[in-house]
């Protein structure tokens, strides 16, 4: 193969386009607003484990500052224009994350994100469901959607409880598992747990959305309290949800957090764990965080549109879905 053709078949690439056509008739039909937001930013992502690409502008900035991060998401941006009353919005475009390549993963990939106004995470999970069974149909598949509880489902499959398991008990769910666990955290752990001992079993033909995850996994996402005479049993949870098709991970949605204080804590101790390790720590979106107390109560979720292209095909190599993949562009 000579590297300056496609890495995607034409099939691959119509098949694409035909999903693109599908999502935007999807949500025309239920009066979701197709928007366009900034690829370039003041600010990065300060998610630990998601690096953001820094970019120097050489023209003019009238005292804004030089360095721009390539978008990892279009959340803030969205987020901003729902706190300005745009009402339900989504973007299909796309994003960018340094350090990220290999079989599963390319440097820049496509994000379907949207927002539904009024709704937690357990009703937009049936949409995202919908969506995807949709996808599916374009290749003649069909997929079965079922699901359950993070804390349910290492209960069941590893007998368990990850709200509440020990460092130990972690650890020695996972000692099959070939690899340096020294210094990893209970969240660690439990994402190993989960990427290899869960994962490789879930069905083919079967969607699978796990949610209400360990509040230490909140990420933007609102934390639910337990009843008072429950707090010792019931941990707080996130209220987040992760959708899967067989063992491929699609989507990330949450019942968003709009707690400006919350939100300022939970970037701010991200920017601390990068201090540690030595990594770059990019600025905090502060137009987000003045946004917040505007932005309605509300549900949204990002969907890996390579990721699903995979899936239908049933491909294990993200090159095949990419017209031109990381090392031919």
């Amino acid at each position: 193969m000579i590297d300056w053709q496609p890495s995607a078949s034409f099939d691959a690439i119509r098949l694409r386009a035909a999903f693109n056509r599908l999502a935007r008739e999807f949500f025309h039909a239920r009066g979701v607003l197709e928007v366009e937001t900034p690829v370039m930013s003041v600010a990065g992502n300060t998610d630990p484990n998601i690096a953001s690409f820094p970019l120097e502008f050489s023209g003019r900035t009238d005292g804004a500052p030089r360095t721009r991060w390539l978008r990892t998401s279009p959340e803030f941006a969205l987020k901003r224009l729902l706190a300005a009353g745009i009402g339900d919005c989504y973007e299909l475009g796309r994003v960018f994350r340094d350090g990220e390549a290999g079989g599963r993963h390319n440097p820049e990939f496509t994000m379907l994100e949207w927002y539904r106004v009024g709704w937690d995470h357990q009703r937009l999970i049936g949409e995202t469901a919908e969506l995807v069974q949709a996808a599916l149909g374009l290749v003649g598949r069909s997929a079965t959607l079922s699901k359950t509880g993070f804390r349910d489902l290492y209960r069941e499959r590893l007998g368990i409880d990850p709200l509440l398991a020990s460092l130990d008990e972690l650890r020695n769910a996972g000692s099959d598992i070939a690899i340096d666990g020294e210094g990893l955290s209970k969240d660690d752990w439990l994402d190993l747990l989960m990427t290899h001992k869960l994962q490789p079993s879930f069905p083919d033909d079967q969607l699978l959305a796990v949610y209400d995850y360990p509040a230490s996994q909140s990420a933007l996402a609102r934390i639910r309290e337990p009843a008072p005479a429950k707090a010792e049993e019931d941990p707080p949870v996130a209220e987040r949800f992760e959708l899967y098709l067989g063992p491929l991970e699609l989507a990330n949605g949450y019942h968003e957090l709009n707690d400006a204080r919350e939100q300022r804590a939970r970037f701010e101790r991200d920017q601390s764990v990068r201090r540690s390790r030595g990594s770059i720590v990019p600025p905090l979106d502060t137009r987000l965080i003045d946004a917040l107390p505007q932005l309605p109560d509300c549900a949204g979720v990002a969907l890996g549109v390579d990721r699903l292209l995979m899936a239908m095909l049933q491909s294990p190599r993200i090159a095949d879905v990419l017209a031109f993949e990381f090392s031919r562009a």
